[in-house]
């Protein structure tokens, strides 16, 4: 991350959960000293058929009345951003295109992009939010699927999951970067089969740097024998933020995003952040 030259993103569509993403957003980019955009774009229009026929309904709406729409939409959010947030940097704008392109393109030069997210339910859990899904999987930058109530970031602890691959580590650097902004504390999640041993030893290779570079966080280790996503989900309870690397490269979504970040994205409670390889290039 590198918060002094890259905004903090946030996606609004006029729902509650965007405005209190966007509210979020606006506190982290407070946090981190970073400028806050907010982008309202026109409806993503994918594969799924509600996508795709809320994308016709609002092209047939007409130019003009999708400019009084998005500044409707755009005032609401710098309303809500202002009444709470007014030493954040914020630009408000409005770009006729579809939703998951802009927030792609913008994504090469941010910080994080923030998107709101409905609570999980059993609805929910069977399909997250097409754009959330589309922006996640090409995103190079990280994205914060965000749901639940908070709207500041807090004391709580930030779970984050570790492994060996590059992308978990640009997650657990994440993690201490923003528990160290936050001042919070982190939970190291390390799912697996490995020896007790092997595993403790693993996650102090990728632990015990930044523990050096971050001295105020305080850490705690956690070594769980289940699959991935069950690990990280028990732990949070209590928790303000989730964060996992993906190390998905395929074609297909679950490919793309890899099974723990798409298992988070459908059934985590609070916040969850998924990291990739920084300004990489994706298939």
């Amino acid at each position: 991350m590198d918060p002094q030259s890259h905004p903090v993103v946030v996606g609004v569509d006029g729902s509650q959960e965007a405005l209190q993403a966007a509210r979020w957003a606006a506190a982290a980019a407070e946090r981190l000293d970073a400028p806050l955009c907010v982008v309202h774009a026109r409806p993503y229009s994918g594969h799924n058929p509600s996508d795709t026929v809320a994308a016709v309904r609002v092209a047939e709406r007409g130019a003009a009345r999708e400019t009084a729409d998005s500044g409707t939409v755009l005032a609401a959010a710098q309303d809500a951003i202002g009444r709470h947030h007014t030493g954040v940097n914020a630009e408000f704008v409005y770009i006729a295109e579809p939703v998951d392109e802009v927030l792609v393109r913008l994504s090469v030069h941010a910080t994080m992009v923030v998107l709101g997210c409905g609570s999980v339910s059993p609805g929910a859990a069977i399909l997250v939010g097409s754009t959330t899904v589309a922006v996640v999987s090409r995103a190079q930058c990280p994205v914060v699927a965000w749901r639940g109530d908070v709207t500041e970031p807090d004391q709580r602890p930030i779970v984050v999951g570790v492994n060996g691959d590059d992308d978990a580590r640009i997650a657990v650097t994440a993690a201490f970067e923003l528990a160290d902004r936050f001042g919070a504390g982190v939970v190291a999640v390390h799912a697996g089969t490995m020896a007790r041993s092997a595993e403790e030893s693993h996650l102090s290779a990728v632990i015990d740097p930044l523990v050096r570079l971050y001295p105020d966080v305080e850490v705690t280790l956690v070594v769980d024998k289940d699959k991935p996503a069950r690990a990280l989900l028990r732990q949070l309870d209590g928790a303000q933020l989730v964060i996992v690397g993906s190390r998905g490269r395929g074609l297909l979504t679950g490919a793309l995003l890899g099974s723990t970040g798409l298992n988070l994205l459908h059934h985590s409670p609070v916040p969850a952040m998924i990291c990739r390889s920084s300004r990489a290039s994706h298939d």
